[in-house]
């Protein structure tokens, strides 16, 4: 499989991407599906089987092995329509040209294969040697599927807890594993070894003797350490990870997590440096792996790729990534929310999106994991919640109980933001003076909310809430306009004016900028003397972040050419931030004092 473009599109909620291949893969582009939602999927997987006459028969919940039959399904269908629609620009008339015409302009410049397809439509020829060309240089982009390792809660039939192969993570990797998709699996959110074992049991994600593989695994990773660790524990398995995903803690959309003050810049550092050894040594334990288990080595080293994402939004950036990092891809998420033609949102979402600044995208505590959740302040989701807080009913119903982790109120697993939960909870304040009401009651049902914009898009019925949980990263704020797939590739590739705000920051200042909010928050949220954990955590951190000051002072002085427009200010507010962290180190030396 050809890569066209040096951009993808990361997993984005559960609704927002879970058609975008449908709309994207036909010319080129990588995207992923986020698998989580079954219940989400086979709704889709109707409503694409009715829009284009196929026959729909509906896989209950109560069939044996739904959920992965439900993923199965709905990703065949994806694969197959996707496949029909490329096939048509190789199969094209002289009707359809304009079409075809799309798939090149949404290219770089620079693309070998665009430039190439302009110099033969230029001279004289006929559509049959252009179709025989098509069909030997055009590509589908990948149909990637995210599982979030650990969202792997096991089930129950009649009160009796299922074999883990049945929890909500093993199946849908099956569910993905069973379907007929040539792509990868990316897996976010850490280390779930019960997980990674279960990969093991098919055959689709083992390497040939020409070292191909059907199904590539790909790990989401925030530091070169846990890429090690997982690949490793993966290699002697028999399994390879075919890239490493590298993604900002911060200056990201949906779930953040926030490294110990690591910073983007020498993470991809370290990643460039040590790209070679990484692979040998990997490669090593892999083919001990494959030799235990008795399986077919490879004639060579498989290929190893590394990509990045969180808070890119200029083409100088994307550029920059892929010249001085050696980079294979960057995901660019939050700014195709503003893309109708590529993503699935609801017009009154969009439209805040559309409208929303710095203040409006916020670090918040609404997502039942535990971890902090990007948000988009007033989103209907939200509204809904504090309606039901003012009456007196906090909380929600919870039908998927996708997220149904916490085991505080029984062994079957209950969602911090159920309402049996915080009624639970709320009853116990008077007894413990350490619950917060406000903590307890600011928890949303993302399984509902991030599912909504497709169920009022689709004008799907259910008895169900339809207002929207939404989760742009920070860079939103510097786009203020809706683009086309062909605009939104010309602000990638820079084949047109920027239309990102002119007082846009750096992506690494402005993910900086985060860290030193973060960590800022943390320590004001302690109270009193800091523990020994406490106090090795923040030095640390305070270490690690004026390490990072350090690297992008060398950093831009060293390519200020590719930044010399905007060297100034970007010097300028690394000197405001060093100092910001001087006058916090000393607050964690007098707490120390005390």
């Amino acid at each position: 499989m050809n890569n066209l473009h040096s951009f993808h599109i990361p997993v984005m909620g559960t609704a927002f991407t879970a058609d975008t291949p449908l709309k994207v893969a036909q010319f080129g582009i990588d995207s992923v599906i986020s698998i989580v939602d079954d219940v989400l999927l086979e709704r889709l997987r109707q409503v694409y089987c009715e829009k284009n006459n196929l026959p729909y028969l509906e896989i209950h919940k109560s069939s044996e092995d739904s959920r992965a039959n439900r993923i199965t399904s709905y990703l065949n269908l994806v694969n197959d329509l996707s496949q029909i629609k490329l096939k048509e620009f190789t199969t094209l008339s002289k009707e359809k040209f304009d079409d075809i015409k799309k798939y090149f302009d949404i290219l770089p410049d620079h693309s070998f294969v665009k430039n190439e397809f302009y110099k033969i439509i230029d001279q004289n020829f006929n559509f049959e040697d252009l179709k025989v060309w098509l069909k030997a240089n055009l590509s589908l982009g990948s149909i990637d599927v995210n599982i979030m390792t650990k969202v792997d809660k096991p089930n129950f039939h009649k009160n009796k807890e299922l074999p883990s192969e049945y929890n909500d993570a093993h199946a849908a990797l099956r569910g993905y594993a069973q379907s007929n998709l040539e792509s990868s699996v990316i897996f976010s959110a850490g280390m779930n070894p019960r997980l990674y074992g279960y990969i093991g049991q098919f055959e689709d994600f083992y390497p040939n003797a020409d070292g191909y593989i059907k199904k590539k695994i790909v790990l989401k990773v925030s530091d070169y350490r846990s890429a090690v660790i997982q690949g490793k524990f993966l290699a002697k398995k028999g399994l390879w990870v075919s890239e490493y995903r590298i993604e900002s803690g911060l200056n990201c959309g949906g779930h953040a997590f926030a490294t110990d003050g690591l910073l983007m810049g020498p993470i991809l550092a370290e990643f460039r440096d040590n790209r070679i050894d990484l692979i040998n040594q990997t490669y090593e334990v892999l083919l001990k792996g494959l030799e235990n288990s008795k399986r077919v080595i490879p004639n060579d080293v498989l290929p190893l790729k590394i990509t990045a994402q969180g808070g890119v939004g200029t083409a100088k950036e994307q550029s920059f990534l892929v010249d001085y990092y050696n980079l294979d891809s960057v995901g660019w998420g939050t700014p195709f929310l503003l893309v109708p033609e590529a993503t699935t949102v609801d017009k009154e979402t969009r439209e805040k999106l559309l409208k929303a600044k710095e203040e409006d995208l916020y670090l918040s505590n609404v997502s039942p994991l535990g971890v902090p959740f990007n948000n988009l302040r007033n989103n209907s989701k939200d509204l809904e919640k504090l309606d039901k807080i003012s009456e007196g009913n906090p909380g929600s119903s919870c039908p998927r109980r996708f997220l149904a982790l916490s085991s505080e109120y029984g062994d079957k697993g209950i969602c911090t933001a159920s309402r049996k939960f915080q009624k639970n909870k709320i009853s116990e304040i008077n007894n413990d003076s350490t619950i917060n009401y406000s903590k307890v009651v600011d928890k949303t049902c993302l399984c509902m909310g991030l599912a909504a914009a497709a169920v009022v898009n689709f004008g799907i019925e259910n008895k169900e809430s339809k207002n929207v949980s939404i989760c742009p990263g920070p860079n939103l704020a510097y786009f203020s306009q809706y683009m086309s797939l062909k605009e939104i590739s010309s602000q990638i590739y820079g084949m047109s004016k920027s239309i990102t705000r002119l007082d846009r920051p750096h992506m690494f200042i402005k993910e900086l900028d985060l860290y030193i909010k973060y960590i800022s928050d943390k320590l004001v949220e302690t109270s009193g003397e800091l523990n020994k954990k406490q106090e090795k955590y923040f030095n640390k951190f305070l270490i690690n972040l004026n390490e990072g000051i350090n690297y992008y002072n060398l950093l831009f002085d060293e390519v200020q050419v590719k930044f010399s427009q905007t060297k100034q200010e970007i010097m300028r507010d690394l000197k405001s931030q060093t100092e910001e962290l001087s006058l916090m180190s000393k607050k964690v030396e007098i707490i120390l004092e005390r």
